[in-house]
Parts: structure tokens; sequence; C-alpha cells
């Protein structure tokens, strides 16, 4: 699986999980992180963001996952954002986020 495909100046990222047993706090960060890394490998960054699908584990988690997404957000560069919940990959898993950049 690949983690980052570019088309037509368009970066689609794979979804991005933590480390598992982190709280959603942590993981979120981690995700970010990575996030960052990916974009850059890319040749673009977090302001160039033009849509973030995040599923959570247990949706009562949004606000500790919102407060690390709003803190990493750079002002007047929030995408079209979605956010869900749902049975991730493995049960330590409680955030993953999908993200859609331009080049």
């Amino acid at each position: 699986m690949s983690d980052i495909v570019i088309h037509n100046n368009t970066i689609y990222l794979a979804g991005q999980v933590g480390t598992p047993g982190g709280n959603v706090a942590t993981q979120t960060k981690e995700i970010l992180a990575t996030i960052d890394e990916l974009l850059a490998k890319a040749g673009s960054d977090k302001t160039k963001i033009l849509q973030a699908i995040i599923w959570l584990a247990d949706m009562s988690t949004f606000a500790e996952m919102n407060a690390v997404w709003d803190g990493w957000v750079p002002q007047g560069h929030t995408p079209a954002r979605a956010t869900g919940e749902a049975k991730l990959a493995a049960p330590d898993y409680k955030v993953e986020i999908i993200i859609t950049a331009a080049l």
C-alpha cells in the first residue's frame, strides 16, 4: 500500500494512524506529525490541505482530538473536514486521518 499518491497536482495520503495504545491526543499528535512529513516529502505542506477525513473509534473523544487538530491547522487554511466514528483496523487505534492536498 502506498502512503502517498500524486495525480494531477493532487496529493492523496492513505489513512494514517498513531502508535497503538496511546490516548486520542497522543495518537492525533503522532498522526499530524506524520502528515507533515509525508506532505513535505511530496513537496507540499499543511497550508495546502484541501480535505481531511477523520475516523474516531469513539465519537465521545471528539473534543480531545479536535483540540490537537485546532492547534495544528494554520489560521486561514482550515480544510473541508468530516469526522465520524468507525471500527478501526485494530482495537488500540483510536484515530485515523486521511488527507487530500494540493501540490
